[in-house]
């Protein structure tokens, strides 16, 4: 890669879960493959009274954890360490953003990535003291983490004092999906081949499914998580932006805002839920406990910070409809759920059947499927029928398949690297758009209502299974099933 110019990376939530699981392993692994690193400084904003050396030292802990043993080299984390600072500060006092802004004199003129990893109720005290502060300058940045919000209202005043301080073009609102290689090179499927895109559509696509499974409960996010639940922490945002890749129109060109105003068509397309449609179209499950590999996990209820009376949902599977004229009555079906009986996040095509089937199939149903695997391994597999070898016509299903890292022995760039330097850069490709996000909570928003109006609580399932028994039963109805489960 090009070398990256001369930058300050401020991180807020410096010393978080975030931070150190991700985070700072991103920007080592950047460091150590980037042709020319002066000018990188990267400081770690916290609350705690913590010097710089002890702060290097638990970052050096963690990047041990998270970087490949294969990648962590004594020399290259020094060389990284060098690029390491710290600065403690309470991000609600004005006051304390004195001594951040003693850090960054004189030098207005570099790139500043304000990165805020930390809840979302502090982005807009974050911001106004920035502002205030005159930290904020032309070439500054700011990088929000989701959910943003709770609902459409909260999500619009968070965006509202924010854009007081920062421009939209400075505003990265991230979600690391879009980060990931095998998203990436779905759009590089669908826009660089001209071999789906005559099938791209209605008459030859029957239904996509969009899966993101966990076998992890909530760990030590349990209060954040139960005042959170599945719908907003994945749907609202991880899930309709797979949904936005696969459906929306070919831009005119990758241009950020070409490529977001083809999403936001996709989003304005999804087909509002009346109280009625939630009922039937929409399934919420919490898990009980169960046994992930053969390890006893206890239920949700049991998990650490949980409400004991919690109707926190942990699975949510929605039936959505684009409604437009290349996916009118094609069903998107979204799951995704924690105590999973796998790790798992793909995207599942599924064509439809040969119009008139004249040959015998063996090992399975005749099926065309695309499947896009985002993790844990990231990959492309299409399904299709071949003859058996022999004698006779019979047809069965076999796989080409194409695993990424097997293709290009190569290491796979982590998401969060891809969306830094995105960021580093300037470039908003991947980062959602304000109007994208509103779309976003005005579909979801009548589901959340419509949950909370009904009473039920949500449907229980064993941790280790692949959620509720309804989950299945939503999409039987349509004569489809699950992917595993077909």
């Amino acid at each position: 890669m090009a070398a990256l110019g001369a930058f300050d990376f401020i991180l807020f939530g410096g010393s978080g879960d975030l931070a150190m699981r991700k985070l700072l392993p991103a920007l080592y692994y950047r460091h150590r493959d980037c042709p020319a690193t002066d000018g990188w400084r990267v400081i770690g904003i916290g609350r705690h009274d913590t010097s710089r050396e002890a702060y290097v030292a638990q970052a050096r802990e963690s990047c041990r954890q998270f970087v490949s043993p294969m990648d962590f080299n004594d020399a290259q984390w020094d060389a990284f360490a060098e690029c390491l600072d710290y600065v403690q500060l309470d991000a609600t006092q004005a006051g304390d953003f004195a001594a951040l802004g003693d850090k960054l004199k004189d030098s207005e003129s570099r790139t500043r990535v304000f990165y805020l990893a930390t809840a979302p109720s502090l982005f807009t005290v974050i911001s106004e003291n920035l502002g205030a502060a005159g930290l904020v300058t032309p070439a500054s940045r700011v990088v929000l983490e989701k959910p943003l919000g709770r609902d459409l209202e909260s999500a619009r005043q968070i965006n509202d004092h924010v854009g007081r301080v920062f421009a939209e073009h400075q505003i990265f609102r991230i979600d690391h999906y879009l980060g990931k290689e095998a998203v990436q090179n779905l759009i590089a499927l669908r826009f660089g081949n001209v071999l789906f895109e005559p099938l791209w559509n209605r008459e030859w696509i029957r239904d996509v499914q969009i899966t993101i499974a966990e076998t992890v409960g909530v760990e030590a996010r349990g209060e954040f998580y139960d005042s959170t639940g599945a719908l907003r922490d994945m749907v609202q945002n991880h899930l309709l932006q797979l949904l936005c890749i696969v459906a929306m129109e070919p831009p005119p060109r990758i241009d950020a805002d070409m490529v977001r105003d083809e999403k936001l068509k996709v989003l304005r397309s999804l087909r509002p839920f009346t109280q009625e449609e939630v009922a039937s179209r929409t399934v919420r499950g919490q898990y009980r406990a169960g046994a992930i590999r053969n390890k006893p996990v206890p239920g949700y209820l049991e998990e650490h910070g949980i409400d004991a009376q919690s109707r926190t949902e942990t699975f949510v599977a929605i039936k959505a409809e684009v409604d437009n004229w290349r996916w009118q009555g094609v069903p998107f079906y979204l799951r995704t759920g924690k105590r999973m009986q796998e790790r798992l996040a793909e995207i599942v095509v599924n064509f439809r059947n040969v119009p008139h089937p004249v040959l015998r199939a063996t090992g399975g149903e005749p099926t065309n499927r695309l499947v896009i695997s985002l993790q844990p391994d990231e990959g492309l597999r299409l399904d299709m029928m071949a003859k058996v070898p022999g004698q006779s016509m019979d047809i069965q299903p076999i796989f080409l398949d194409v695993a990424l890292a097997e293709t290009y022995r190569t290491r796979q760039w982590d998401a969060y690297e891809r969306l830094i330097v995105d960021v580093i850069e300037g470039r908003l490709t991947l980062f959602m758009r304000r109007d994208e996000q509103d779309a976003a909570w005005q579909w979801v928003e009548p589901i959340m209502q419509a949950w909370e109006r009904s009473g039920q609580a949500p449907k229980s399932y064993p941790a280790g299974t692949w959620g509720p028994t309804a989950s299945s039963a939503l999409i039987a109805r349509d004569g489809h099933a699950w992917q595993e489960e077909a």
